[in-house]
């Protein structure tokens, strides 16, 4: 499969490129980014071409990866679905649900196939976990707390990102932390009241109460404003058969991101989807709506 990538920053650098170049199975055959030499870079790296028009990209491709911030990326899948193009998105599908929709409606309308890159839905040791949970069942409760310290201190890339600092860890990595849950515990119904409650911490840290519709409930925190020092990713479930915590990812992005190909190039739907990933979007939504 040909795949045009979108984007240009650290993200795209440091893993969709990557990936790409190095699976099998895929050939990166094209670069595009908001940013014209930063895309002829880029792709001289790889040995690809850099394309200055987006539409030239998408005739010279089967499918596009996106690496984009979540606004930009939805009108621009929107346009690659209605020419035909598979998605390999990021999450969050979009910051707004009018938007995340519109990527879902338009994969459905060209009957194209989708799938967006949680990271841990397709990690090696996470996903292995994930599915070993769901077989086991009968749990009561979870948690998910994602502590970064991307705003606290760590020399990080992802530091002066203009839409991190606006949408903060809330849009960042709250995606994260409700696709291990959601996969475990089940659907959270945004439209309930008492699914979905919200309340601020110091920084950009949001905590989150959630009811699932299977009768669970969990807990999230996630924040990019702990010093480095603080930081750290802990899940958590509870239930008849104990307690049991997700291991420590010990893949790079890259071997997780190749996953991901994987899973759009196989035939049959993978459940991180644009549809999936519209859900997502309306459960941060409503999170967003109960702190204003």
């Amino acid at each position: 499969m040909r795949f045009g990538l979108l984007g240009t920053g650290p993200w795209a650098e440091r893993t969709h490129a990557l990936a790409l170049a190095a699976h099998p199975h895929a050939e990166l055959a094209g670069v595009w980014g908001r940013r014209p030499e930063a895309a002829a870079a880029l792709a001289e790296r790889h040995g690809t071409r850099a394309h200055t028009d987006v539409d030239d990209l998408f005739a010279d491709c089967d499918a596009v990866a996106v690496a984009l911030p979540p606004d930009v990326q939805a009108g621009l899948a929107v346009r690659a679905a209605a020419a035909g193009k598979h998605l390999l998105l990021d999450k969050p599908l979009a910051t707004t649900v009018p938007g995340a929709r519109q990527v879902a409606d338009a994969v459905r309308r060209a009957g194209v196939r989708s799938v967006v890159f949680f990271t841990l839905r397709f990690a090696p040791t996470s996903a292995r976990w994930i599915a070993e949970q769901r077989v086991t069942g009968d749990w009561f409760t979870g948690r998910a707390d994602w502590y970064s310290p991307v705003f606290g201190g760590a020399d990080s890339p992802y530091t002066a990102s203009p839409w991190r600092r606006e949408k903060g860890a809330l849009w960042d990595v709250g995606p994260h932390a409700l696709s291990v849950l959601t996969a475990v515990l089940g659907d959270v119904d945004p439209d309930d009241p008492d699914a979905v409650t919200a309340a601020r911490g110091p920084g950009d840290t949001v905590h989150l109460a959630l009811r699932h519709t299977g009768g669970a409930s969990s807990t999230v925190t996630v924040t990019h404003s702990v010093p480095p020092a603080a930081a750290g990713v802990v899940a958590e479930l509870r239930g008849t058969s104990g307690v049991v915590c997700l291991p420590e990812r010990e893949e790079p992005a890259p071997v997780a991101f190749a996953a991901a190909v994987d899973a759009l190039l196989a035939e049959e739907p993978h459940p991180c989807d644009a549809a999936y990933a519209l859900r997502v979007t309306e459960i941060l939504a409503a999170a967003e709506a109960r702190l204003r």
